[in-house]
């Protein structure tokens, strides 16, 4: 691993320590984000490919009404009978909090009084299954729009995922990777830089003995010297 370019110094190495401290925090807390997100999704992905069949059965059901109506009645009739529907609905969309991600949630109120009263024909001219193709179509409606809301939640949650688990890899093997090999580097340098100032320190003093030898010896000469002379 490449190693940071900074100065080896005592000031960056603190720094670098506390970057490398918060880094793994953030390491932790991300990877149990990442995990309890993952725990989420699976859960949710579940429950979404579970309520997809249903309203797939239940949408192939009106499907066939519809095309057993189609074949009873001509096509003019029921463009006639349905073009000017009966009930009408307002959809609310809320949101609500997942791990830091925000997921729609839809709700609907129907505008006529009667939430029953959906029929926008008379049934002279029509056919029972088209009855059935939209009463049965009117009763899905709530699981299509949590069927959507759910397929969001799921698309949302994903990409909060794999943003969370690319920022776990770049911690995990970018970043703090790169401030242990930093830190290293910077403190093998100060322990070099210690070892050669005690070096030049023992050299030093060596010196300041050897000079203080020396000028013990000359002194102790110059002794010797007056008191020969004195002797004579």
């Amino acid at each position: 691993m490449e190693r940071m370019n900074v100065n080896p110094t005592r000031m960056m190495l603190t720094s670098l320590k506390r970057r490398l401290a918060t880094a793994t925090r953030g390491h932790k807390l991300l990877k149990d984000k990442r995990d309890e997100l993952m725990k989420e999704f699976l859960d949710l992905a579940r429950e979404n490919g579970r309520l997809r069949e249903e309203v797939e059965v239940k949408l192939a059901d009106v499907y066939k009404n519809f095309r057993r109506a189609n074949a009873i009645v001509s096509n003019e009739v029921m463009e006639e009978s349905l073009m000017f529907p009966k009930q009408g609905v307002e959809l609310e969309v809320g949101s609500k909090n997942i791990m830091s991600v925000d997921v729609p949630e839809f709700s609907f109120t129907t505008k006529a009084e009667d939430p029953a009263d959906i029929l926008p024909y008379g049934f002279s001219r029509t056919s029972g299954e088209l009855d059935n193709a939209i009463s049965k179509l009117s009763d899905i409606f709530p699981m299509l729009l949590d069927l959507a809301a759910k397929e969001k939640e799921t698309a949302l949650l994903a990409a909060e995922l794999e943003k969370t688990r690319r920022r776990v890899n770049a911690l995990e093997y970018v970043m703090i990777p790169k401030l242990q090999v930093t830190i290293k580097y910077i403190t093998m340098k100060l322990d070099e830089n210690e070892r050669g100032n005690q070096t030049r320190l023992m050299k030093v003093k060596d010196m300041m003995l050897e000079e203080a030898l020396q000028k013990k010896r000359e002194h102790d000469m110059e002794a010797i010297n007056r008191l020969e002379n004195n002797q004579q």
